[in-house]
C-alpha cells in the first residue's frame, strides 16, 4: 500500500505552488493597494467559494430576472443592441427565475426545447462603502450553461462556454456607485463535436440557463486568491499541507493559517503562505456508516498581514483530515478499506430542471443516508458546490465527473476543453474531503487500436495527475473490448444485464457480472467497481411473476446483482457498487424510457 510520508508531504509544497502558479499567474501589473483607477477585467475560475468575511462582502443577485428567447439567426440581439439597454424596453419579456433551467418553468414546447440563444437581464446595486473603502468587485457565476457572455453596463466584461462549473470576473471598472447597473447574460445552449459534451450521445435532457447562485462581492485591494490543501494521516497525527496564493500587490505579505476544530478551539497555527501544520489526536474525516461520528470538519482561516502588522484580507473554509491509498486490489481511507455503496444521479427536479434546489439535496442526503449508501458518481457533471459541502458534512463520499460523455471523435480542440473543464473542477473541488476521486469521462467510444484515442486519454489522465497526485483517476467503461483501462488507477464499467442486454432475462446476471468484473481485473490487474446498473421501474405497478417495468423485476434484478457482489468482494478485488439511478430524471423525447414528471428516488 502506498502511503504519502511526511517527506513526500513536504515536497508536495514545491509541486503546488507551480501547479497554482501555471493554472492562474500572479498578476505583475497590479499598481498595488492604492491603484484603484482603469484595470482590465480579471478572470480566474472561482475557485474560493464566496463567503462574507471580516474583510469580504456578499450580495446575492438571485431572483426574477427578465428574458427572452432569441430568433433563430443567434445574432438578432446583439444586431439590435439589446445588451445596451434594458431588454423590456426592446420587446416583450418574460420572467425568470434565478438559479433555474428555463425549459420547465412555462407551458411553451418551443422553449422547453429550445436549442440556441437566450437572453437574460437585471438591474443590481453596488454599496457605495465598497468605493469608499476601496474595494474590488467581484461577480460571479456558480454555472450556466453552456456557453456565455456576460455584459456590465453593456460592455463585455467575460465569456464561459464549459457548463456546470463556475466562473468570475473583477467588475471594478464597470459598475456605478451612484445609480443601478445593467447586467445582460447572454446563454446559448448549442453543442457542437467541440464542446463538452459533444452533440451526440449523452442520454439526458439539455437543461440550458443559469443553473447556480449568481453573486456580486468585495475583497479588499491585495486579496487571497486561492488556497490548496492535502491532508495525509501518522498514527494519531493529522498532517495538513496548504499554499496560499493572493493577488493586487508585489511588495512582501505574510499569511498567518490558522485551524479550529468543531468547538472553535485552536488546534494548530503557522504564519507562513506555504506550510505543514500537525494536529495532534486529530479527528479524522470519515465516511457515513465507518464511524460513529462521520463527516468531521476543521475550519482553516487565512489571514494576509501586511508589513506594519495590518489585518489585509482573511477567508475561511472547512477541511477534513483523511487519506485516501489503493492498492491491485483494494481502496483504502485512512489506512481502512473501502466498500462503495450508492448510485449514480443527476441534478434534476421539478420545475427547476438543473436549478440548484436547496430542499430537494437536504432531502436527497437524507434518503441516501436511509437506504444505507455512502457514495455517489455526478454522473455526467460537476454538480452544485452546495452538494460538495453537505457530502462534506454527511460523511458521503463522491465520485467527481467531468461533463465528457460518450466522447467519439477526438480532436485537438475537444482536448483543449476536456482539459480545460478538469481544471476548473479540480481547482474547484480538491479541498473537499468527500471527493475521493476523479472520474474523466464516462462511456467513450471504445479505443480498440485507435492511436488517437489512446493518445487523447492519455494525456487527459496526465492532466489531472498533473494537479492532484492524493486521489485515483477513473472513467466508466462500457465496452468489454476497451483496452484504455491502463490509463486507469481505478477499473469503473457500466452494465445493464437484464435491460440492455438480454431484457426480461435474469437468471444469468450473477455469473455475467462476476465474469465481466473478474476479467477486467486480470487484464489490468487494478480495482474493479460496477460503476451503472439496473433497470427502469413504474412506481406502483406489480406483477407476479416478476415483470419488465414492475417493481418485482427491478428488485430481481438487484438482488442478482447481489449476488455476484459478494462473490467478488470475496475475491478481493471489487470495491464498490453504484445503481442507475438514484431518482427519475429528464432525457429527450423517445420510446426507450418511461416518463414519470415527479422526482423520486428510483
Amino acid at each position: 500500500m502506498m502511503v504519502l510520508r511526511r517527506s513526500q508531504l513536504l515536497l508536495f509544497i514545491g509541486t503546488v505552488i507551480s501547479i497554482s502558479n501555471a493554472i492562474v499567474p500572479v498578476s505583475t501589473n497590479d499598481n498595488g493597494i492604492s491603484q484603484v483607477s482603469k484595470r482590465a477585467a480579471r478572470y480566474t475560475g472561482g475557485s474560493l467559494y464566496p463567503r462574507t468575511t471580516l474583510t469580504r462582502d456578499l450580495r446575492t443577485l438571485n431572483g426574477i430576472w427578465n428574458f427572452r428567447k432569441s430568433p433563430p439567426n443567434p445574432l438578432y440581439g446583439y444586431l439590435n443592441g439589446w445588451q445596451e439597454q434594458d431588454l423590456s424596453r426592446t420587446g416583450t419579456v418574460i420572467p425568470m427565475p434565478v438559479p433555474s433551467s428555463y425549459n420547465d418553468v412555462g407551458t411553451d414546447v418551443a422553449l422547453r426545447d429550445h436549442l440556441g440563444v437566450v437572453w437574460y437581464d437585471r438591474r443590481f446595486y453596488v454599496p457605495r462603502w465598497w468605493a469608499e473603502s476601496k474595494q474590488r468587485v467581484w461577480l460571479r457565476f456558480g454555472s450556466v450553461q453552456y456557453n456565455t457572455k456576460v455584459f456590465v453596463n453593456s460592455k463585455e466584461v467575460i465569456s464561459h462556454e464549459i457548463g456546470h462549473l463556475p466562473f468570475e470576473v473583477e467588475i471594478t471598472d464597470y459598475v456605478s456607485y451612484n445609480c443601478s447597473n445593467l447586467l445582460t447574460v447572454v446563454v446559448d445552449n448549442t453543442l457542437t463535436r467541440n464542446t463538452i459534451p459533444q452533440e451526440n450521445g449523452y442520454d439526458f435532457f439539455n437543461y440550458a440557463g443559469i443553473h447556480r447562485p449568481v453573486y456580486i462581492y468585495s475583497t479588499p485591494q491585495v486579496y487571497i486568491e486561492d488556497i490548496i490543501t492535502q491532508t495525509d494521516v501518522q498514527g494519531y497525527t493529522g498532517l495538513v499541507t496548504y499554499n496560499i496564493t493572493y493577488k493586487g500587490t508585489t511588495e512582501d505579505v505574510g499569511c498567518l493559517v490558522e485551524i479550529f476544530d468543531m468547538n472553535d478551539t485552536k488546534v494548530g497555527a503557522l504564519q507562513a503562505c506555504t506550510g505543514l501544520i500537525d494536529i495532534a489526536n486529530a479527528n479524522l474525516w470519515w465516511p457515513y456508516l465507518m464511524h460513529t461520528n462521520p463527516g468531521y470538519l476543521y475550519t482553516l482561516k487565512v489571514t494576509l498581514i501586511g508589513s506594519d502588522g495590518e489585518l489585509i484580507d482573511t477567508y475561511s473554509e472547512k477541511i477534513g483530515i483523511r487519506v485516501i491509498n489503493w492498492t491491485k486490489t483494494a481502496l483504502y481511507m485512512n489506512n481502512q478499506p473501502l466498500y462503495l455503496r450508492g448510485f449514480g444521479m443527476h441534478e434534476d427536479s421539478d420545475f427547476r430542471g438543473k436549478g440548484w434546489d436547496p430542499v430537494l439535496w437536504v432531502r436527497n442526503f437524507n434518503l441516501i443516508k436511509w437506504v444505507g449508501a455512502n457514495a455517489f458518481r455526478t454522473s455526467h457533471y460537476p454538480y452544485a458546490e452546495e452538494i460538495y459541502q453537505l457530502a462534506d458534512e454527511q460523511g458521503i463520499m463522491i465520485i467527481d465527473e467531468c461533463p465528457s460523455v460518450n466522447a467519439n471523435f477526438y480532436t485537438e480542440e475537444l482536448l483543449a476543453k476536456h482539459k480545460q473543464s478538469l481544471t476548473e473542477m479540480i481547482r474547484r473541488d480538491r479541498n473537499h474531503p468527500s471527493v475521493i476521486m476523479w472520474s474523466v469521462a464516462n462511456e467513450p467510444q471504445a479505443c480498440g487500436t485507435d492511436k488517437m484515442c489512446h493518445i487523447y486519454y492519455s494525456k487527459i489522465v496526465k492532466h489531472v495527475k498533473d494537479m492532484d497526485l492524493s486521489r485515483a483517476v477513473t472513467f466508466a467503461l462500457s465496452d468489454p473490448k476497451d483496452v484504455i483501462g491502463e490509463h486507469m488507477d481505478i477499473i469503473s464499467f457500466n452494465r445493464y444485464n437484464g435491460w440492455y442486454a438480454d431484457v426480461g432475462s435474469i437468471s444469468q446476471i450473477a455469473s455475467k457480472v462476476y465474469n465481466e468484473s473478474f476479467n477486467w481485473h486480470h487484464k489490468y490487474n487494478k480495482p474493479v467497481l460496477m460503476s451503472e446498473y439496473g433497470a427502469d421501474t413504474i412506481p406502483g405497478m406489480h406483477t407476479l411473476p416478476e415483470y419488465v417495468f414492475s417493481e418485482e423485476y427491478q428488485v430481481a434484478l438487484i438482488s442478482e446483482h447481489f449476488k455476484a457482489f459478494d462473490k467478488m468482494r470475496q475475491a478481493g478485488f471489487f470495491i464498490g457498487e453504484f445503481i442507475w439511478n438514484f431518482a427519475d430524471f429528464a432525457t429527450k423525447q423517445g420510446t426507450l424510457h418511461f416518463v414519470d414528471s415527479s422526482v423520486q428516488i428510483s
